[in-house]
């Protein structure tokens, strides 16, 4: 009964910048880690962000540090994915996730709640 929706997608120039929030419901969050992912037009699912549980500690892919931001509000339920200086090659289907269990908060194979997604394309 876990569920996330992804909000905040657009269409921006490049040079842009564009806020992605991820409302969750079905449990609280405030145990669990949470991630953003994201997929390109023939490409696989891959990592951006994550974030633990406290929202003291966060990871980042090599592509988005410096430039991407998520945070949290276990308040809310809800995780935020700052993107600024976005280029064309950021286009993709962003999802937000979370894991099963509490206390972990590894890769790509422990997020097993998914978001549908939203869209976010950088124009030239």
């Amino acid at each position: 009964q876990v569920q996330l929706v992804e909000s905040g997608g657009g269409l921006v120039q490049t040079g842009g910048s564009l806020r992605l929030s991820c409302a969750g419901s079905g449990r609280s969050f405030s145990d669990y880690a949470m991630g953003w992912f994201r997929q390109a037009p023939g490409k696989e699912r891959e990592f951006v962000a994550n974030m633990n549980w406290s929202g003291d500690r966060a990871r980042y892919s090599d592509s988005v540090r410096g430039r991407f931001t998520i945070s949290r509000d276990n308040a809310k339920n809800a995780v935020y994915l700052q993107m600024n200086s976005l280029r064309p090659e950021v286009t993709a289907v962003y999802y937000c996730a979370t894991v099963l269990h509490s206390g972990v908060w590894g890769p790509l194979e422990v997020y097993v709640y998914w978001g549908q997604g939203t869209q976010v394309t950088v124009s030239p």
